[in-house]
């Protein structure tokens, strides 16, 4: 088998191991009760929803790096074998020269002239074969305890993998449950949102571009005018921002953005736990730049808004899948696309960390996420002000600062 087939196989392995694992019925049950036990008020749920999300997304990225470890160490029992298996031929020809010393001693140097030729050559060649054969035995010991090293080694990294696995899965369920009480909270409004969804998808049908259906949903549509006029507010109010040391999303029961939008730069926590696949300004197949970020991330991932917003498109756009778009005051929006599903509705308050869709199995082709070499799911996300795209990387917190927020 090559190096890709192995790499292939190495892969497959690692999948079956993290994915497709089941919560027990006993623990179903429990997280059930937990549910349902909680105080059903805004500001309890929204806690309890993003510290679920926050929970997995960190579970994802030790499940990610115990897979790039996993990989290395495959990769370094592979070069242990290689070794062991080029040195196979060389050692089985100096044992079997002492083999044949073995059967065919040399004899007593006093009996003949010839024979004690014959011992001072058996010497010269034992001289020469001794020393090689200690080192060949010295590396073939190193090379075997090595191997069974990496065993062990390899042996708790898929048991650390088995219980990140398990540990995601049962978040996974609680945030599904936590989600499906929000749902219901919604759903006594759902009819009135009906007829502004139907119209936002007339509009979006008709949008030749991102910024045009941003403007007229925001013109035309009651709840993202509401929610454009709420975040105008909002920004008036918070002007003053926060003290130095104050963390703007400390307060789970706000209902407006702590400081406004701007000030927010390298404070901001991806929306999905993955890897970065293409960024802001660089050229694309077509030649074009792109406007946003391209992000690979697990199947069934949770995506959570990056900071507090407002809901004004929640649906389907052209080549984009399911696409959010979040008003977060003073000009800025973002837009989250590529998702399965979306867990927010027009005119929503969202707060920074909550989840607003998740990932399916499917790639997006959406025009800024097209031939990115991943067979993961990839979500676009794009940042504007004032209706032109700008590159949001300066708002991202480093992963080494990322802290739990609940």
């Amino acid at each position: 088998m090559g190096p890709e087939g192995r790499k292939r196989q190495q892969e497959a392995e690692l999948a079956a191991l993290s994915q497709d694992i089941e919560v027990s019925r006993e623990r179903q049950l429990e997280i059930e009760r937990e549910i349902a036990s909680l105080d059903r008020d805004r500001e309890t749920l929204n806690g309890k929803v993003i510290e679920a999300a926050d929970t997995i997304k960190r579970t994802e990225r030790q499940i990610a790096d115990t897979e790039r470890r996993l990989m290395t160490l495959g990769e370094n029992e592979d070069a242990v074998r290689a070794s062991l298996n080029g040195r196979r031929d060389v050692l089985a020809e100096v044992l079997a020269g002492l083999q044949r010393l073995g059967r065919r001693p040399p004899p007593a140097m006093a009996v003949r002239p010839d024979d004690a030729l014959s011992a001072v050559r058996t010497a010269i060649l034992l001289n020469a074969v001794m020393p090689g054969l200690q080192l060949e035995t010295e590396a073939l010991a190193a090379d075997l305890s090595e191997l069974s090293r990496l065993k062990d080694v390899i042996s708790q990294e898929k048991n650390s993998l088995r219980g990140d696995a398990m540990r995601l899965a049962e978040e996974q369920s609680r945030l599904e449950l936590l989600l499906s009480v929000k749902r219901r909270e919604r759903e006594r409004t759902a009819q009135n949102l009906q007829a502004e969804k139907e119209r936002s998808a007339a509009l979006a049908e008709r949008a030749g571009s991102l910024k045009e259906l941003i403007a007229s949903l925001e013109t035309e549509i009651e709840s993202a005018r509401r929610a454009a006029e709420e975040s105008r507010q909002a920004t008036r109010d918070s002007q003053e921002g926060l003290q130095p040391g104050e963390d703007p999303f400390e307060d789970p029961g706000r209902i407006a953005p702590a400081i406004p939008f701007g000030q927010l730069a390298g404070r901001l926590s991806l929306p999905v736990s993955g890897n970065q696949l293409r960024s802001f300004g660089q050229e694309d197949e077509f030649g074009s730049l792109t406007e946003g970020q391209s992000i690979s991330s697990r199947v069934g991932s949770p995506v959570t808004s990056p900071a507090d917003g407002w809901v004004v498109y929640a649906g389907p756009f052209r080549s984009y899948g399911q696409l959010l778009i979040l008003n977060m005051g003073d000009g800025y929006h973002v837009l989250l696309a590529g998702m399965d599903r979306i867990d927010a509705e027009l005119g929503q308050f969202v707060l920074a960390g909550e989840p607003v869709g998740m990932m399916g199995a499917t790639k997006w082709a959406s025009a800024s996420a097209i031939d990115l070499g991943s067979s993961q799911p990839v979500l676009y996300v794009e940042f504007r002000k004032d209706g032109r795209a700008i590159d949001p990387a300066p708002w991202w917190e480093s992963t080494e600062e990322e802290k739990a927020r609940g």
